[in-house]
């Protein structure tokens, strides 16, 4: 069963200008994407800096509000919940950010911190909210002693095993994680990925997984969608798009990734950076940067076809 579904998904920032705020024109954050997220399942969101999927996760948690397009959680409209309907889908689709320094209140304890959903979506009395707090820090591997603590007496690793645990109080059916591990050190991010398999096992949760790190998205994810200046450019399942990568930009971004050889192969790169989202190239986006560029790509935008195994591409050569 599907649980979330985003149908053309479009987020234009307006530009402005002069004293009355006259607009300009428009950075193309997204640009009409398709995506879906399966129970108990990972999609992992790839692609470079401003191509547009930390927007993707705003959108989806309703932290911004899209310019067109639909999200639908078990087929309920988003952006139309109020209310009771609101407050529960708030309570199923969490998020882990990047930087948990920056999502824990500093003047409350982990204890409290955790502890918070739970005064604001239930009923719960003092001793069982406190119960429930510590049985689920001791599973994300936060010792008792520590709830009494701030958030700054922690390490980088335990403070995002306590954002993972509030985001988890609430039983949630979906969690965004926006790049989770990407503060971490080596050793604390494999021991991080490790939590969130047996969790998504134990819990039977689906992850929206937003990063940048190719082998953390091997690691995790069923499904993964590339994306490029707000359009996907491929999508596979995991395996199929690391063995049969067929866009030239996902091809790229696989051959950047630092793995020993016992053979030198061939790395493919990209010339350039990407270009801005406000002057879009004309025709396909990625054909300024693209070693395999012919004509037509110059001229028309590619559609995401279908070429089996699940596997789409939006590319001219195929």
């Amino acid at each position: 069963m599907i649980l979330l579904k985003v149908e053309n998904l479009m987020k234009y920032f307006p530009i402005r200008k002069g004293l009355f705020g006259r607009i300009i024109g428009y950075v193309k954050a997204i640009d009409g994407i398709d995506l879906s997220i399966k129970e108990n399942t990972v999609l992992a969101l790839v692609g470079e800096s401003g191509s547009g999927k930390t927007t993707t996760a705003r959108c989806v948690l309703r932290l911004e509000k899209p310019t067109s397009g639909t999200i639908l959680f078990e087929n309920k409209n988003v952006f139309k919940l109020k209310g009771k309907e609101l407050k529960w889908y708030r309570r199923n689709v969490q998020a882990v950010f990047q930087n948990p320094f920056l999502s824990l209140n500093p003047r409350m304890t982990v204890e409290s911190i955790v502890a918070e959903p739970l005064k604001i979506h239930t009923d719960l009395k003092k001793n069982e909210i406190r119960t429930m707090v510590y049985d689920l820090l001791e599973k994300v591997g936060i010792p008792k002693e520590l709830g009494k603590r701030s958030p700054y007496d922690l390490s980088g690793g335990q403070a995002q095993r306590v954002a993972i645990a509030r985001s988890l109080i609430l039983k949630p059916k979906l969690l965004i994680l926006d790049e989770p591990t990407s503060a971490l050190d080596v050793s604390v991010q494999a021991q991080l990925l490790n939590l969130l398999i047996d969790l998504k096992e134990e819990l039977k949760l689906s992850y929206f997984l937003i990063t940048h790190d190719l082998s953390v998205v091997r690691y995790i994810s069923n499904y993964v969608a590339v994306m490029y200046l707000g359009k996907i450019v491929e999508y596979a399942p995991t395996e199929e798009l690391f063995e049969n990568p067929l866009h030239p930009y996902t091809r790229a971004l696989l051959s950047a990734v630092p793995e020993p050889q016992v053979k030198k192969i061939k790395r493919e790169t990209l010339l350039g950076e990407v270009p801005s989202a406000i002057n879009i190239p004309f025709g396909c986006r990625f054909h300024p940067r693209c070693p395999y560029m012919i004509n037509k790509c110059k001229k028309e935008e590619p559609q995401l076809i279908n070429v089996g195994k699940e596997h789409l591409v939006r590319c001219w050569l195929y």
